[in-house]
């Protein structure tokens, strides 16, 4: 593909792109700031059209990633997984990792810390459940421990069940058995321990016929 560059057009639908001709015929496209290192009547090798390619690709992949993470936050293994399923080159999603990485986009400690606090916030879980989540997204296990240092199980457990024990109220005046086991599995679901369930349910079941 050796050739020398005789057009260097920003393309109409996206401008902050520009087409690479060489010898008359359309080459590749770049993003405009690697393309305005280049001139028209400059010769380019195949090794260095090659480098250009790559640095293109490793461009798009940033670009992808920055995109998939304005959504929420992300693990760096869920953005290497994006870009895995989208076909880059593992030398593109390296780069585009590593420049996340430095621009603060990526870091596990804090998407870790995030997950938690969103969880106990809208949707508390318990700490297995919270374990199973942050495995599966792809962080490191002495993260997991330091983004659960601390979590209060029990207080979690009494936030996410309080809601349905109030629903549950007229059940516990007529079959507190029952209350017990309904709330007991609805927590347990959730991921929270059976200490942390008994209690939990003890304590609402006297709050609810206290009310």
């Amino acid at each position: 593909m050796a050739g020398t560059i005789t057009g260097l057009r920003y393309q109409k639908r996206t401008v902050e792109r520009v087409n690479v001709y060489l010898d008359g015929q359309y080459a590749f496209a770049l993003p405009a700031l690697d393309a305005a290192r280049l001139k028209v009547g400059q010769h380019l090798s195949d090794v260095e059209i090659a480098e250009l390619q790559a640095t293109d690709d490793a461009a798009k992949a940033y670009d992808k990633a920055v995109r998939y993470l304005s959504y929420r936050p992300r693990s760096t293994a869920e953005v290497r997984r994006a870009l895995e399923e989208a076909e880059f080159a593992p030398e593109a999603i390296e780069a585009a990792l590593v420049r996340l990485a430095g621009q603060g986009y990526l870091d596990d400690a804090a998407f870790a810390a995030y997950w938690v606090e969103n969880r106990q916030r809208f949707r508390p879980k318990g700490e297995q459940a919270l374990r199973q989540e942050l495995r599966r997204a792809g962080v490191d296990k002495e993260i997991i421990d330091e983004s659960l240092d601390g979590m209060d199980s029990s207080e979690a457990a009494y936030a996410a069940a309080q809601p349905r024990a109030t629903r549950l109220a007229g059940l516990a005046a007529e079959d507190p058995a029952a209350f017990k086991r309904k709330l007991g599995e609805f927590l347990l679901r959730r991921g929270f321990t059976y200490d942390v369930v008994r209690d939990v349910v003890a304590r609402l079941l006297r709050e609810v016929k206290e009310a």
